[in-house]
């Protein structure tokens, strides 16, 4: 199983658990696809994006159930990231877990 990731904070993924589907974050909702990292490239994506912000998630999500709607493209660094063209299945989601902030950076310790 090939897992990706997507960093959100607590009160967008409750939102998305009440509505049963995640349509984006408002990065999502402009760039027209939803964000996801791979393992190798959740933390620099957390210390980019998400620098000392508390009260994340880490959701992993199930590649393989997403479909054709996931594209895997070129970002940051030539590197190719999946993007989600269609909103989020909560059936694609194996896990979500806290995304402690500890001295200032995020601890993936377990998580990946």
């Amino acid at each position: 199983m090939t897992l990706i990731y997507k960093i959100i904070s607590t009160p967008e993924w409750r939102r998305a658990e009440a509505e049963g589907v995640f349509r984006g974050a408002a990065i999502d909702l402009a760039d027209g696809y939803i964000h996801f990292s791979t393992a190798e490239q959740a933390e620099e994506t957390a210390a980019k994006h998400f620098a000392g912000k508390s009260d994340l998630l880490l959701v992993a999500i199930d590649a393989a159930k997403l479909g054709d709607a996931l594209k895997w493209e070129v970002s940051r660094g030539g590197a190719l990231f999946p993007h989600l063209y269609a909103p989020l299945s909560l059936d694609a989601v194996t896990r979500v877990a806290p995304l402690p902030l500890r001295d200032g950076r995020h601890d993936f310790t377990g998580l990946l």
